[in-house]
């Protein structure tokens, strides 16, 4: 019996994997926090910045490693492979970039939105001189955005667009699997220098209300293994299995012992009749 309850309190369950579950008890009820807030760009990000003009020559001046759509095809939206660092922009110690006849620009704290109108508010200063000058419009991307999962199909992955829910983040990842966690699910989150640790149950319907609901940049989701892994039990039928087999398996070591204790008794019992028999 022992064996039976730690088996069924070990099985993978629909309760314990299906998402958008009903709050109760054992669910969690989130309160409505949703609020999504754009990106505030942190030291060691990088901008990928395109400039448009009906001059070909500021063009060419400013978007020296090709077009806007040619560079984003090549690097994968939102996402930097390295060898296009020398078409970024990196947001230094001191939380500023260094930008071609400009010089620096504070943008730490600042989003994508508010860069490209520092941008076009600078450029179009100091161009507005130039005979023939028009308009400047500019297009500002970050392009190191990616968060990181440990503990469950580890590695960093990338955040493809504005707004990724954590439903799209394990979507990417693969899914969880029969044995991973998603009451516990753990975010680890860095800001202004700051790191919180948020711990949350992905079962609920309520988390699409919640803080909980939006990813960012550099988030690290740490997923863990739930109990029953390592014996492999996920459902009732292989409950059944393992119990009739360990059954079976106690009932045959049984038969053995018990027909050597016979084959003992019987051995040794009409010896001893024999040995009293001759003594007489």
């Amino acid at each position: 019996m022992a064996l039976v309850s730690w088996a069924l309190s070990s099985c993978v369950t629909a309760r314990k994997v299906n998402y958008m579950q009903n709050p109760d008890k054992h669910i969690p009820h989130y309160a409505d926090t949703l609020l999504f807030t754009d990106y505030e760009l942190r030291i060691g990000d990088r901008l990928y910045v395109t400039v448009y003009s009906m001059d070909e020559t500021i063009m060419k001046m400013y978007n020296a490693g090709g077009t806007s759509a040619n560079i984003r095809q090549q690097m994968g939206v939102g996402y930097s492979n390295g060898s296009y660092d020398l078409y970024t922009y990196l947001v230094d110690e001191e939380g500023n970039i260094d930008f071609p006849t400009i010089g620096k620009i504070y943008v730490q704290g600042s989003t994508s939105r508010e860069v490209k109108r520092k941008l076009e508010d600078a450029l179009g200063t100091l161009l507005r001189e130039i005979p023939g000058y028009s308009t400047i419009s500019v297009e500002v991307y970050i392009v190191n955005r990616s968060f990181s999962v440990v503990g469950a199909q580890s590695g960093r992955y990338p955040i493809t667009k504005e707004k990724m829910t954590i439903f799209e983040a394990l979507a990417l990842v693969g899914d969880l699997k029969e044995f991973n966690s998603r009451k516990e699910i753990k975010l680890v989150r860095e800001k202004n220098g700051v790191t919180t640790i948020k711990t949350f149950d992905a079962r609920s319907k309520e988390i699409v209300n919640s803080e909980y609901y939006y990813i960012e940049p550099n988030d690290i989701i740490y997923i863990r293994q739930i109990p029953g892994y390592s014996f492999g039990i996920n459902s009732a039928s292989t409950v059944v299995g393992v119990t009739a087999a360990t059954i079976s398996f106690g009932a045959f070591i049984y038969t053995i012992i018990q027909t050597g204790i016979n084959h003992v008794r019987k051995h040794y019992g009409s010896g001893t009749s024999s040995s009293e028999g001759g003594t007489k």
